[in-house]
């Protein structure tokens, strides 16, 4: 699709070059997206109970929250604690960072949709949210959170 889209006006002589580094460019950033996710499904992951999959974690904190489970009210109150801290920092990111860092990985946006509602390149986006990222570990590293 990509090569149709972008590249239908060259020769055809030229396609099977543009068709391959389309194809090694979409095999990177699907990697690079994948070692993203998971970084953040890992640091997630152990603020959600293990009998529960593909659930958001700031949602199932707050149902839990609400919820009348067999969580004791310290376990609970711990999850809030972190949930805070990391909304903090989530706050104290420069805006057009916690803007890109926000709309990838809460609204689930992916980096073209991403860049056309912040009015930038794609390039900037992956910037922003790798910064954003990078940030965020460090300063829940620096807290003792180890997610």
């Amino acid at each position: 699709m990509r090569l149709s889209e972008k590249y239908g006006d060259r020769e055809a002589a030229e396609w099977p070059m543009l068709f391959q580094r389309i194809l090694q460019n979409a095999i990177r950033d699907f990697y690079r997206r994948s070692k993203v996710r998971s970084l953040w499904t890992v640091l997630f992951s152990s603020l959600t109970s293990a009998d529960e999959e593909g659930d958001d974690p700031l949602e199932t904190l707050a149902s839990e929250s609400e919820s009348e489970d067999h969580k004791t009210p310290h376990r609970n109150a711990e999850r809030m604690q972190v949930l805070g801290i990391i909304e903090k920092e989530i706050s104290r990111l420069p805006p057009r960072q916690r803007e890109a860092f926000l709309m990838r990985y809460w609204e689930d946006m992916d980096i073209a949709e991403t860049a056309a509602a912040m009015g930038c390149t794609e390039g900037s986006v992956k910037t922003h949210c790798s910064r954003a990222t990078h940030t965020l570990a460090a300063a829940l590293k620096a807290k003792g959170i180890e997610l």
